[in-house]
């Protein structure tokens, strides 16, 4: 789906998630240890590449890893990059469209999105998208950067025993002016430390649950879904992507000032 486009999510959309995590024509390794792989690939919507992470969990069934990812108030435990999060409304009980805003390390402006997700399981696999789109209830605001998803996938499939595999397909453009060195941090740092930190929530999870709403997940039970529905005509642009005043010209923040993501594990 193009950014700004609303809709339901239909199989060529989750298709196409399938074809990045599978073929690896034109991807350059840039990460490899263990059982996680991670490559980037230039493309030419965005001179920022997309990165691909493939991992494994043996430890960590498709069912749990897929609810781990899907529940928002558990997220707001374990991410800790994320600032806020908010629904805004449902196309259906599997396409969703809300706001999430993400930390960025000291000197950059945080980040937020507004994002269409859908979300798809089969027998043998479990599917999650998303993409940028526009509402009129969360327009940009002051102290962020309103960035663009062109495509954020998972794709979750059972692997050898009780365990796991995961491929993460992320094609962003963080907007705004970030250095080169910025996004190789991104590339070298955060995906291979996002897997570590995701096999990590998920063994806590059933502990966590069982104190918080045990039986309410409405990512698996249509009938608990409670969002609104989505008006679509809400759905449009309120302005710039990003606020002009006072914005800072990240591109000429020196490397050595910049944070490592390890930092951002304590707050």
């Amino acid at each position: 789906m193009d950014v700004g486009e609303v809709r339901i999510a239909d199989d060529r959309d989750f298709e196409r998630l399938k074809v990045l995590a599978d073929k690896h024509d034109g991807w350059k390794v840039e990460y490899k240890k263990k059982d996680t792989t991670v490559w980037t690939k230039s493309t030419q919507q965005t001179e920022f590449k997309m990165i691909k992470l493939h991992t494994a969990y043996k430890d960590v069934s498709p069912p749990l890893l897929f609810d781990v990812v899907m529940d928002p108030l558990y997220r707001k435990k374990w991410d800790v990059y994320m600032l806020e999060s908010r629904d805004i409304g449902s196309l259906n009980p599997n396409n969703d469209v809300g706001y999430y805003a993400v930390r960025s390390p000291p000197p950059f402006r945080n980040r937020d999105f507004v994002l269409q997700r859908s979300w798809l399981q089969t027998d043998k696999e479990w599917l999650v998208i998303n993409h940028s789109v526009f509402h009129e209830s969360a327009p940009p605001k002051k102290g962020f950067v309103r960035a663009i998803s062109y495509l954020t996938g998972l794709v979750i499939q059972p692997d050898s025993s009780c365990g796991s595999k995961l491929t993460y397909v992320t094609q962003c453009d963080p907007k705004g002016s970030l250095p080169a060195c910025f996004v190789n941090k991104l590339t070298q740092i955060f995906a291979p430390n996002m897997a570590k930190k995701l096999r990590k929530a998920c063994l806590e999870y059933n502990e966590w649950k069982k104190a918080h709403q045990p039986s309410y997940k409405p990512w698996l039970h249509p009938e608990q879904m409670n969002l609104p529905r989505l008006d679509v005509s809400r759905c449009v642009s309120t302005g710039h992507q990003e606020l002009q005043e006072d914005i800072l010209d990240e591109s000429l923040v020196e490397e050595q000032e910049i944070c490592s993501f390890e930092d951002l594990d304590n707050l």
